[in-house]
């Protein structure tokens, strides 16, 4: 019976019946020797395979009785830990109906009787979550009965597990409520308003902004600094910033508001940097927030961590003109060092030019040649709209000018460490006509712009002049003529000529964005000899396009009969410059105040013309899908869609903005 049960184990019955083997053995080998020696070992022999036996026996029942004991331990283990672990467990079965619980969920469902009913009964918000939750590879953090949980559901078994983890969610909101943010704001147009003001008047003022600021600060918990007059540093915790947020800054309108009753009215800037421990590199994104705000046109808020997209706030409002002459001078003579350091200057506008961008890139010729240097105009002649392409027919009656007219493709060839490259109309290289160009003298780049700037900027451009208050670009460096060389040769016909059209189509002919800066510098263009009827001749649009226009209109829809959008057809291309002035004279109806022209561009893009009459922000919609623009007058291409998507994508944005709008109102 024994011998039986020892064999029954493998390992020790093979060893086992080896040492008998080798016992027989030897004592075979001892009866060969001497029947007296045999006789010795054979008693020898079987008194240790008794003693063996007896031995292995004992091993086997301590070892089964260790491993019965030890099973025993784990289940009863086991068990408890089921019964008594902080951890909740609910097995279902497949119809979701409850099967087990083990203690310490049972006080969650307040020691009711649960079992044999089904979960969406019992708790039907738990019963949401195990749906929503099923397909979940890892515990995911849920909110239920108003605390937090680490939640998993194993579908394989249908068994669901909780855990508590509301401390340590507290504390991580805690952290997270407590991160720094830091904040500079500026006062955009506060020196231009004192300039005439008596000192008394000046220090209300003063007075009224800062008090108004602190009243702000002090409501939401933050550490208002004052560090000049028009410049404030802001500090607080994050939990502070997402109120404000929710807000919008409210502060902005209120100070802007109650500043016009004083026939003074102030606008702010704010940059707000979060979301980084380092207060060095805080404080650097802070900055370059607030350069972006300004760059904008000033009267916002930008809020951003590094590395992250921004969030806009504010700029509802066109932006007042607060440029001075002193500024266009500084401006003028950093340029004409900049011109005088380098050994060539390329000035290039943007994709698809308009008048605008080519006159900007025939003044900056004129002024690089005032000072002696040669200056390239980098364009790309195909597929140039009508009015550019009557423009390149009269240049060929100015050999000056035509031969400093170069491709992308050459204009990189001849580019050296040395050269300048004057990026015009435009400050984002994906809309340049030689990004290539750019990429090569991207440490030599000037900037010079009337758009609104966007996060797309470049890196380290030497200098930048962005004026999103000016009419155009070809009014900035209109005025730039004043502060070159008395001696040098002035603008001729053609050039004058193509930088008043280039204000007066901006300008819809001086009814829209025109500041009294704007008639002095058309006033000077006159004087140097543009060309009223060349103008009219530029402006002339052939018949396909005024065709297409009206092609364009009549399909016409309206939202809330104030808002006008046209969608054209997916398989035909329009012209940007037909889609923009469809847009512009939909504008015309009246009580429409925004318009949506959406068109094919080519086989890849679709574009949106967007205009407002200024009650209707389409700079922030145009962001939100992409693009930019000024508050009445934005644009953005869609790649890879069709016209009807991006008009679903459109509507989908336009709704929700309506209604800020109208509850700003």
């Amino acid at each position: 019976m024994q011998l039986t049960k020892i064999i029954r184990h493998r390992r020790v019955g093979w060893t086992f019946g080896a040492l008998i083997v080798l016992v027989f053995l030897g004592v075979a080998s001892a009866f060969t020797v001497n029947w007296r020696w045999g006789i010795v070992a054979l008693i020898l022999a079987g008194s240790a395979f008794l003693i063996s036996l007896v031995q292995l026996r004992d091993l086997i029942a301590d070892t089964e009785s260790y491993v019965n004991d030890l099973s025993y331990q784990i289940q009863r283990g086991q068990q408890e830990a089921l019964l008594e672990m902080p951890i909740g467990l609910v097995m279902l079965d497949e119809q979701g109906i409850v099967k087990w619980i083990n203690p310490y969920m049972a006080k969650y469902f307040l020691l009711r009787l649960v079992v044999g009913q089904p979960l969406a009964e019992v708790d039907a918000a738990l019963a949401e979550l195990v749906e929503k939750n099923k397909d979940a590879k890892a515990p995911v953090v849920v909110t239920w009965q108003d605390q937090k949980f680490e939640f998993l559901y194993q579908t394989r078994y249908h068994t669901l597990y909780l855990l508590n983890v509301t401390r340590y969610e507290q504390i991580n909101q805690r952290y997270h409520d407590e991160q720094l943010f830091i904040g500079n704001i500026y006062l955009d147009n506060y020196i231009e308003l004192t300039q005439g003001m008596s000192d008394p008047a000046v220090s209300n003022l003063h007075n009224y902004v800062t008090s108004e600021l602190s009243k702000w600060a002090a409501k939401h918990e933050l550490l208002l600094k004052v560090i000049d007059d028009d410049n404030y540093l802001l500090l607080g915790h994050q939990r502070s910033l997402v109120e404000l947020e929710k807000e919008k800054f409210k502060v902005l309108d209120t100070i802007r508001e109650n500043t016009s009753k004083m026939n003074s009215p102030v606008t702010l800037s704010v940059g707000i940097a979060d979301g980084n421990a380092n207060l060095i590199k805080l404080a650097d994104t802070a900055q370059s927030n607030l350069d972006l705000a300004l760059g904008r046109g000033g009267d916002q808020v930008v809020v951003r961590a590094q590395d992250q997209p921004a969030r806009f706030y504010g700029g509802k409002t066109n932006p007042m003109e607060k440029r001075t002459r002193v500024r266009a001078r500084m401006i003028s003579q950093a340029l004409q060092e900049l011109m005088l350091g380098a050994d060539q200057v390329f000035v290039v506008g943007h994709l698809k030019p308009d008048m605008d961008s080519m006159g900007a890139c025939l003044g900056i010729r004129r002024i690089s040649e005032m000072n002696d240097k040669q200056c390239y105009v980098v364009l790309d002649q195909e597929n140039l709209h009508t009015d550019i392409e009557r423009l390149m027919a009269q240049v060929h009656n100015y050999q000056s000018i035509a031969e400093h007219i170069i491709t992308p493709e050459r204009a990189q060839e001849m580019a050296t460490d040395q050269s300048l490259l004057v990026m015009v109309d435009h400050s984002k290289v994906s809309m340049s006509m030689a990004p290539k160009l750019y990429d090569r003298l991207k440490n030599r780049t000037v900037i010079i712009d009337h758009h609104r700037r966007g996060e797309e900027f470049p890196e380290n451009p030497l200098l930048v002049y962005i004026e999103p208050y000016a009419s155009s670009t070809c009014e900035l460096i209109t005025e730039m003529f004043e502060y070159q060389p008395r001696e040098s040769k002035a603008l001729n016909k053609l050039e004058a000529t193509v930088m008043l059209t280039g204000i007066q189509i901006d300008t819809k002919s001086f009814t829209h964005n025109a500041g009294t800066r704007t008639y002095d510098a058309a006033s000077y263009l006159r004087s140097a000899g543009a060309d009223g009827t060349l103008i009219q001749a530029f402006m002339k649009e052939n018949l396909t396009n005024f065709m297409e226009r009206n092609h364009l209109i009549s399909n016409a829809s309206f939202i809330d009969d104030k808002i006008a959008m046209c969608i054209g057809e997916d398989d035909r291309f329009y012209d940007p410059v037909t889609a923009a002035q469809a847009a512009d004279m939909l504008l015309s109806v009246e009580g429409i105040e925004a318009s949506f022209v959406i068109s094919r561009r080519n086989s890849e893009l679709v574009g949106i013309s967007a205009r407002s009459t200024g009650s209707f922000n389409v700079q922030l919609i145009m962001e939100k899908m992409g693009g930019g623009g000024h508050l009445d007058n934005a644009a953005v291409q869609i790649k890879g869609q069709t016209t009807e998507a991006v008009a679903d994508q459109l509507k989908a944005i336009v709704q929700p903005q309506k209604t800020v709008d109208a509850q700003k109102e």
